[in-house]
């Protein structure tokens, strides 16, 4: 199956042609930081360049400091040797699917959800069961929808905080989806992408409910270091050998470079906490003025870096919206179709993973644009 194509890339082609020419684009499409890798971690890549030819290499202290950052922040007990190091999340996920899932699958999801789980759902033919939710569950899988599913799907895959609500699911839904799943023989792939980035308090890890989930992570989001592609998967111990034997074949490992940055980067956490403090405060400036832009009805933004906006008295089209608005605006947001093929149409999403001033400047362009679309 052919996966749906990623809208958001269309608009940033645009929004860097129109930099190129000299437009004075805000980029608010893609969900990654506007910051670098921290100072400690470009300061490591540095040193490792001067005195390492690198080659093919998995980093057993970087694996150990992972385990450790599970013990303290989520009180979970892991191997090192489960934890499998990667080019970023987007293979984690192919991991995960390969080594849990066969072909003909049916994994159940949230709608709206990231566009590429259905698109590598589909590229590894299996089924994905989007499974539409709204406001009434804070646009979050619950443990009632999961049980009313017949047949059981083979696998759900989570997201908390989730793209591109930022939704975070409670301690009490995380428990009971596990038990749901437990129950009824349905394998969890938790998406922990955006563990670290949180308003609204500490954020469970399905690992402390379900000991037999893949947990996908990275270091693209909290650790400032999207460009330099590594994420990890921790894999139960029954599917451990599998998911190795795919990596090894598949990707082989994850950047040398990348990987000596990274441990260095786990002790920046001074720095990328700043970042945080930085995304919180846009978050509040975003959530104060959108309002006064019409846009009454918001996914609660409880972590992550993102706002999803309901503009459907505004458009049926959110592609032509999004356009319209960073050719008038030189504003670069995403339209909510990616998320949502079914009622996206009438969504937006914003990242604000970008500088305060950045977002205040969005705001000043935004406003009488907004004010100047008509209530259809």
């Amino acid at each position: 199956m052919t996966p749906d194509p990623f809208r958001a890339i269309e608009i940033s082609r645009l929004a860097h042609r129109m930099k190129a020419e000299g437009a004075p684009v805000i980029h608010m499409e893609f969900g990654q930081p506007s910051t670098g890798a921290p100072a400690g971690a470009i300061a490591a890549a540095h040193r490792v360049l001067d005195a390492d030819g690198m080659g093919y290499w998995e980093s057993a202290p970087l694996c150990a400091a992972l385990a450790e950052r599970y013990r303290r922040l989520h009180a979970v007990d892991i191997d090192p040797g489960r934890i499998i190091l990667t080019c970023g999340a987007s293979p984690a996920l192919v991991l995960a699917l390969s080594a849990a899932f066969e072909a003909g699958d049916r994994i159940a999801l949230a709608r709206p959800g990231y566009v590429a789980y259905r698109g590598t759902l589909k590229a590894l033919n299996m089924e994905p069961v989007e499974l539409a939710c709204g406001p009434e569950s804070r646009f979050q899988l619950t443990a009632a929808i999961i049980e009313a599913l017949d047949p059981a799907p083979a696998g759900l895959i989570i997201a908390s905080p989730a793209n591109p609500t930022g939704t975070i699911l409670s301690p009490e839904e995380m428990a009971a989806i596990a038990a749901v799943c437990r129950r009824r023989g349905i394998r969890i792939i938790s998406d922990e992408i955006y563990h670290g980035l949180s308003y609204v308090g500490a954020v469970p890890s399905m690992l402390e409910f379900e000991p037999g989930a893949l947990v996908v992570n990275s270091f693209s989001k909290y650790f400032s270091m999207a460009g330099w592609r590594l994420g990890w998967l921790v894999a139960p111990e029954d599917l451990r050998e599998t998911a190795r034997a795919y990596v090894g074949n598949l990707f082989l490992t994850a950047p040398s470079l990348s990987q000596h940055a990274g441990l260095a980067a786990m002790d920046c956490t001074e720095e990328l906490d700043g970042h945080v403090a930085v995304y919180r405060r846009n978050r509040e400036l975003l959530l104060e003025a959108l309002p006064r832009l019409g846009l009454t009805s918001i996914a609660p933004p409880d972590g992550a870096f993102y706002i999803w906006a309901d503009i459907g008295h505004l458009t049926d089209d959110s592609i032509g919206f999004c356009k319209r608005l960073l050719t008038e605006t030189g504003v670069a947001t995403a339209p909510g179709v990616d998320f949502d093929p079914v009622d996206g149409h009438r969504f937006m999403r914003f990242s604000f993973a970008v500088s305060t001033p950045e977002i205040e400047e969005a705001l000043r362009r935004m406003a009488p644009w907004f004010a100047a679309q008509p209530v259809s």
